[in-house]
């Protein structure tokens, strides 16, 4: 695409969301913790299907991005291709979270898959920025869904960071670092040990937001259906 046809489609795309906006969903968004200043209110339904013609158009998920409009930056996180993100985008686009759903769309659908997902993962459990620790675990729980080539012991580092973030109170980062944990724990037997073992640790803990996430994890880890799919998947 050049820059031209790069505007012209920008423009159409924003104008195709507006048509698809809804006050009520905008509502419903906020009513849910997302940031709808720059939201014209579409559904996750609508914002799918606009994406499947732009797959890997790198350059017009920047474009997007930088519109700063909630559902274009979804759309950014769906069409981007992960081979051409840079770490340097990758740290500017997350300067720029806004709302805990932009942050998991582009951690879970293309952050993780990029070759720089494993430093990234690192680097942002340490950050301060609660939008940016919370990415970084969303990208754990993505990898353990999408990565499924990477061995085991691949996840097992992350138990670490896990557990040096349990203690973090702030909503939007205890729920990532329990959904990072959780999805360690159903990736396979192997791992299920090791993650059972950390849920019932934090379980356990004096501190508030720690037995939070032990307990949760421990209650879907300990599930018997949960259990057995393991079971199965380790038979085949």
């Amino acid at each position: 695409m050049s820059e031209a046809e790069i505007r012209t489609t920008v423009a159409a795309i924003l104008a195709e969301l507006e048509s698809h906006g809804s006050e009520r969903n905008r509502q419903g968004m906020a009513r849910y913790g997302i940031e709808t200043a720059n939201a014209y209110g579409v559904s996750q339904a609508v914002l799918k299907p606009m994406a499947r013609p732009y797959r890997r158009n790198h350059a017009l998920a920047l474009a997007l991005w930088k519109t700063g409009k909630h559902e274009a930056r979804h759309l950014a996180g769906l069409i981007d291709d992960p081979k051409l993100v840079t770490p340097g985008q990758m740290d500017a686009w997350a300067s720029g979270f806004d709302s805990w759903d932009i942050v998991d769309g582009v951690s879970f659908n293309l952050f993780d898959k990029t070759a720089h997902a494993d430093a990234k993962i690192r680097e942002w459990a340490r950050d301060e920025r609660e939008f940016v620790r919370r990415a970084a675990f969303s990208m754990i729980a993505g990898r353990t869904v999408h990565a499924k080539k990477l061995p085991d012991e691949t996840f097992l580092p992350y138990l670490r960071l896990i557990e040096a973030s349990a203690t973090d109170n702030r909503n939007f980062v205890r729920k990532a670092v329990n959904w990072a944990l959780r999805q360690i724990g159903k990736r396979s037997l192997a791992l299920h040990e090791p993650a059972l073992a950390l849920a019932e640790r934090l379980a356990a803990s004096d501190d508030r937001a720690a037995r939070w996430i032990g307990r949760d994890a421990v209650r879907e880890l300990t599930d018997e259906k949960q259990l057995e799919r393991l079971a199965a998947r380790a038979a085949r």
